[in-house]
């Protein structure tokens, strides 16, 4: 099998994405998150599989930079990040409650829950964002594909709009890293 120019036949397809990017539609959500942080409100994520992985590493560099670069805590928690409690609720309620119920709590009017779903459609990041719209949470949906309905029921989004979740995924993960250097930079 001859693997030659295969890591940069799948770097031209990031570039191509990357190039159709909707700019305006990052700005807006990167405000939607510095006004959360600058108002002191709650940042909640949670998503599946590699989407659990990419809200709790945006968690992680925002929790951590942020406060170092301003002094100010980023209250950021993951839903993702409690196996305990997941799977507590998974057995008891429904795998499809798991982020829902751990909301019931802890949310707050004014907080702000960013779900993110390659497909757009993960039906427990999907009950989430409903109970956040229901308790006046402020909901943000990062979306693969096009969008899902996640892209119609959280109040905001950004949507990768490519049919591949490599690509959606890697787009999620460049989202966080500019709201990472852009709260840095505005302390």
């Amino acid at each position: 099998m001859n693997l030659s120019g295969t890591a940069r036949t799948y770097l031209n397809r990031l570039c191509e994405v990357l190039n159709r990017v909707d700019t305006d539609e990052l700005d807006r959500a990167i405000e939607l998150l510095h006004q959360a942080w600058s108002e002191g409100r709650q940042i909640i994520t949670c998503g599946n599989g590699g989407s659990a992985l990419t809200a709790l590493h945006y968690l992680t560099d925002w929790n951590k930079m942020v406060f170092i670069s301003s002094g100010k805590p980023f209250r950021g928690r993951c839903l993702a990040d409690n196996v305990g409690l997941i799977t507590a609720y998974a057995n008891d309620i429904s795998y499809q409650d798991i982020f829902r119920e751990q909301l019931k709590p802890m949310l707050q009017p004014g907080d702000l829950l960013v779900g993110i779903s390659g497909s757009g459609n993960s039906e427990n990041v999907l009950r989430a964002i409903d109970y956040a719209n229901e308790h006046e949470g402020v909901t943000l949906g990062i979306c693969g594909y096009h969008g899902g309905k996640l892209r119609e029921l959280a109040h905001h989004s950004i949507c990768s709009n490519v049919p591949d979740m490599q690509l959606s995924e890697d787009l999620h993960l460049i989202f966080g890293h500019i709201v990472m250097q852009t709260l840095c930079s505005q302390c």
